[in-house]
């Protein structure tokens, strides 16, 4: 339970002001522990980072899986991958990926990082091969661009609504993916 609330806690950090805020007497206060007791779950900061990796990443990919699974057409998997993945940046666990993502990292943080990104990759891969893209590896890089592009502009809150951002990040992918 222990570790689950400063997981938790470190979520909430992230989400709220990135990677500097995310330290040990922050994550003793919010979770009411000693700074000592929380030395106890993590050994450093990376630590947290990684352990959030490998929860949350999983969680968000499963999401993503499902709602292709759920599509009956390669097209429709395609939609479904953009619209998922753009319905998760409000959600907590996203921003405190972003925030992950952004930070200066150890190395096995990044590997769990671009692992984690190569597994959502690889989802859509066989929905543009039945497309018939001759790369569709090389096209699912490209269209995970087209996400990242819209989780950043969402993110910024520019003058578009994330809806509209959404409507155009579909547009495009869909436009892409027929060829």
């Amino acid at each position: 339970m222990q570790r689950g609330a400063l997981l938790d806690a470190a979520r909430s950090l992230l989400s709220e002001g990135g990677t500097e805020v995310l330290t040990f007497p922050a994550l003793a206060e919010r979770t009411g522990l000693a700074r000592s007791s929380v030395y106890e779950y993590f050994r450093s900061r990376a630590a947290v980072v990684e352990e959030l990796c490998e929860v949350d990443f999983p969680v968000w990919a499963a999401e993503v899986s499902a709602a292709m699974e759920a599509a009956e057409t390669p097209e429709a998997q395609v939609e479904a991958y953009v619209r998922r993945q753009l319905a998760l940046v409000g959600d907590r666990r996203h921003r405190a990926v972003v925030a992950i993502s952004a930070s200066e990292l150890d190395a096995g943080a990044r590997e769990k990082i671009r692992a984690a990104h190569g597994g959502l990759v690889a989802m859509i891969v066989e929905a543009l091969a039945a497309l018939g893209h001759k790369e569709p590896r090389m096209a699912a890089m490209l269209l995970q661009g087209i996400v990242d592009a819209a989780v950043r502009r969402i993110e910024l809150g520019v003058a578009e609504e994330p809806g509209a951002i959404t409507e155009a990040a579909v547009a495009m992918a869909l436009r892409g993916v027929r060829g």
